[in-house]
């Protein structure tokens, strides 16, 4: 199965095992991971599941569309490389990509 890895703010990483087709966000929920929260659930009404994808993955993306970058313009610390961790669904190309989680959500 695919892999995932999620590295906290202050350094703390955890690699968790994603299911092709699930996203993301849902892998991160599953597992516990602070600072992936998803309140909308995953359909990209929020920006709660924000996530700086690593550069050697970010080409890997289809790219954002119009709905998940106005929904990262509003996200704390907007960066070139964030993304939506809903719109992030696992495939094989993208087993052991690495996205950094934000400093807080909130």
């Amino acid at each position: 199965m695919p892999k995932a890895v999620f590295i906290e703010a202050n350094g703390g990483e955890y690699e968790v095992d994603v299911a092709v087709g699930q996203t993301l966000m849902e892998a991160a929920t599953d597992n516990m991971i602070d600072g992936i929260v998803g309140e909308c659930g995953g359909v990209c009404s929020c920006a709660t599941c924000h996530v700086y994808v690593d550069a050697e993955w970010l080409a890997k993306l289809p790219p954002a569309d119009d709905l998940e970058e106005s929904m990262i313009d509003v996200a704390r610390d907007p960066m070139d490389n964030s993304r939506l961790s809903c719109q992030i669904e696992m495939t094989e190309e993208l087993d052991g990509i690495i996205v950094r989680l934000p400093v807080s959500q909130f």
